[in-house]
């Protein structure tokens, strides 16, 4: 059948079958992408990873209490007695959507549930959004090859889970949708469809920033996008009005929110539109005004005139803050050099610097297609029939930001995925042109031995990374546990440990209660506790942080004093460990620890505390020395003590630390229930019992005694 063969006729619309296979295909990216997305759910129903747990809790809020209400709430429960302004901290666009879907399709069910499923459905329709924005720039062929491809990928799919209800899925969906508007507002041919266009795609883009403030990193290769139109299109009169509309509404937008508002007018990220906008303005008139032959050279000397102005006053700027700068992992990614040098943000795991091999491991064979994707298209770049400049150079400018901003964490991966998927699906499809469309002079076998090699290893390379290699293909990959089932720990399982603990706090503390832990652990103690924290994933007083790292490297008088000060209650920590399958003399249960509780998390307390690790930690940079365990809150509060020192490798033992060995731990309550030391332990997680050869997801709540005599 003829894909131009028409199956049914509506009016002066006819269903075609090339129809049915462009709905058939995204159809089939949407469930493929949903399928991937839910694997976590066989482990159990919850949300996944922190952050998600406070954004529960904010949308809870506007459900429960109004918009109004929201924008008015500072919350008690977070960075006690402080609180936080949450319309000014948050992503407020996530919360505001979340809420308002909800009224729409919620049906008065489950709101926990709701958001669970919110993430795996945005990002999954974030497969046909990037359908239609490919589409734009390089055909339908092009499009559904993008589709497929964001099904699949594994930084994107990593970041929009279900229960991942955090700003990348929903970001992503508004980023994508407004960079489709944006381009197809400046390709359309009727003015009228333009305005609205780009009038949506402003409020879109900042729909998005609002959601999630990574999409900061969309500014730059629109901005420098911006910079190229008057040397690609001629049609100027139409730039110099669509353009200015186009952020004109993204800047009006931007003034109904807290957290952007005058801030991301006057910083980089409004800069990075307004400073191009006013350039395409000025280099227009500049070329009106000069002869045919010189006027693309005199815009050239005006463009290089703003760059090395622009460069001059950012350089100034780093030093007289004459703008707003962004925070410091912002300006990381900017400049990746600057990643080791704040510990409070390397600590986290998603900042971590991308590797090679990590790289690889996320794009594998796109990579290929990606560059074969630049030489299709710069090849065919004179044949205006196939993709226009402008959209070449998009395609090209937001190929190599991606790749450059994604180098500095693994977290904005996203975005090399993002772009190396536009790049890899025009490659496939001026490859499948190639390969299909021209007309040659061969019989028909010939042309089926050759196109049926294609198609077959076209398959086989894109289902390659689902299923190779074995450990860490996208479906081995994603299929983890939800974070809080297993503490975020290295190990794969799923337990009740910090769902019991949460529970105990909530249904046997006093409500007033202030609970003192790490910054990680905050919004689940806010959310399924319903106490109140010192500090939290949010992180806005890095300073409360420092303290917490110091009081928990401190004296147990001091860290006593410190946690009075701070007006703490209760201190809780968590350790992840292994039971070994043999006892010591038969009856003593042995440990190992670093399984990625604080016990893996304690060189990172010292580092932001600003304290000599060498005082701490042995020179494996992990196992503690005397005076961390005896001398330290942190060391006293784990429950365990070393007992000696193993070679897994050689079986030889050690009483005392030996490079190479490992340290093997037995139970030691340090602080009882009854005790009068400044703490007393007053609940352990049902792991800490656990039988031979099970993990240790242990959650230990302690109470300060508010009756403990320092000694000094």
């Amino acid at each position: 059948m003829n894909s131009n063969s028409s199956l049914l006729s509506i009016g002066k619309f006819e269903l075609k079958f090339k129809h049915l296979l462009i709905i058939g295909i995204l159809s089939l990216s949407f469930s493929i992408s949903f399928l991937i997305r839910s694997q976590p759910a066989g482990f159990g129903w919850e949300l996944n990873e922190f952050d998600p747990f406070f954004n529960y809790r904010a949308t809870q809020y506007i459900v429960d209490n109004g918009i109004n209400a929201y924008f008015e709430w500072n919350d008690d429960l977070s960075w006690y007695p402080i609180g936080r302004d949450v319309s000014e901290t948050s992503q407020v666009m996530l919360h505001l959507t979340a809420a308002v879907t909800y009224w729409m399709f919620g049906g008065g069910g489950n709101l926990y549930d709701f958001t669970i499923l919110f993430p795996v459905v945005f990002g999954s329709l974030t497969a046909i959004v990037i359908f239609a924005l490919v589409r734009i720039i390089g055909g339908t062929t092009a499009g559904l090859f993008a589709s497929l491809l964001y099904s699949i990928s594994l930084p994107i799919i990593i970041r929009g889970q279900i229960g991942w209800f955090k700003s990348e899925p929903l970001g992503l969906f508004f980023g994508t949708l407004a960079i489709y508007l944006f381009l197809s507002g400046i390709k359309s041919k009727n003015n009228k469809i333009a305005i609205g266009k780009l009038i949506f795609a402003g409020i879109f883009f900042i729909f998005s920033l609002s959601a999630w403030g990574g999409d900061q990193f969309f500014i730059v290769p629109i901005g420098i996008f911006l910079l190229t139109l008057p040397f690609l299109r001629t049609d100027h009169k139409f730039l110099m009005w669509a353009i200015p509309l186009f952020t004109s509404s993204s800047i009006f937008t931007s003034l109904a929110f807290e957290r952007l508002g005058t801030h991301f007018i006057m910083g980089l990220g409004g800069l990075s539109l307004i400073i191009p906008t006013i350039f395409l303005i000025i280099c227009i008139i500049i070329q009106k005004k000069s002869k045919e032959n010189t006027k693309n050279r005199n815009g050239l000397f005006f463009l290089a005139a703003i760059l090395i102005i622009g460069s001059t006053f950012l350089m100034i700027n780093a030093e007289a803050n004459f703008i707003p700068l962004p925070s410091h992992r912002y300006l990381n990614a900017i400049n990746p050099f600057l990643t080791t040098t704040d510990p409070l943000v390397d600590s986290v795991s998603e900042h971590a610097t991308t590797t090679i091999a990590q790289s690889f491991l996320f794009h594998s064979i796109l990579m290929i297609f990606a560059g074969l994707g630049i030489w299709l298209i710069l090849k065919n770049s004179k044949k205006s029939t196939l993709i226009k400049n402008d959209m070449i150079s998009f395609s090209l400018i937001l190929g190599l930001t991606g790749v450059y901003v994604s180098s500095a964490f693994v977290r904005l991966e996203v975005f090399a995925s993002f772009s190396i998927i536009i790049l890899s699906s025009l490659g496939l499809s001026l490859l499948t042109k190639e390969i299909f469309v021209h007309k040659t002079e061969i019989n028909k076998l010939k042309n089926i031995a050759i196109k049926s090699p294609f198609v077959i290893g076209l398959i086989i390379l894109l289902a390659l990374p689902l299923i190779f290699p074995a450990q860490g293909n996208t479906l081995s990959v994603t299929n983890n546990p939800p974070t809080i089932l297993n503490g975020g720990s290295a190990y794969q399982i799923s337990t009740t440990d910090w769902n019991d603990s949460l529970a105990w706090i909530k249904n046997n503390t006093p409500k007033d209660s202030v609970i003192a832990a790490w910054w990680d652990y905050g919004y689940w103690i806010q959310t399924k506790a319903d106490r109140a924290t010192l500090a939290d994933n949010s992180t806005v007083h890095t300073s409360r942080i420092q303290n917490i790292a110091k009081m928990l490297l401190n004296t147990l008088d001091n860290a006593w004093n410190s946690l009075n000060e701070m007006q703490s209650d209760y201190v809780l920590i968590f350790v992840a460990g292994q039971r070994l399958t043999v006892d010591n003399n038969g009856s003593e249960p042995l440990y190992v620890l670093s399984g990625g509780g604080d016990e893996s998390k304690k060189q990172w307390f010292m580092r932001i505390a600003d304290e000599p690790l060498a005082k701490y930690l042995y020179s494996d940079g992990i196992s503690g020395t005397d005076y961390f365990w005896n001398e330290t809150l942190l060391g006293q509060m784990i429950p365990f003590t070393p007992l000696a020192y193993v070679n897994f490798q050689t079986d030889q033992q050690s009483a005392t630390y030996q490079p190479g060995f490992t340290a093997v731990y037995s139970k030691d309550i340090k602080f009882p229930a009854d005790g009068n030391g400044p703490l007393r332990l007053v609940y352990s997680s049902p792991s800490f019992d656990v039988e031979k050869g099970g993990q240790v997801i242990g959650v230990f709540i302690y109470e300060v005694n508010k009756d403990y005599v320092p000694l000094n």
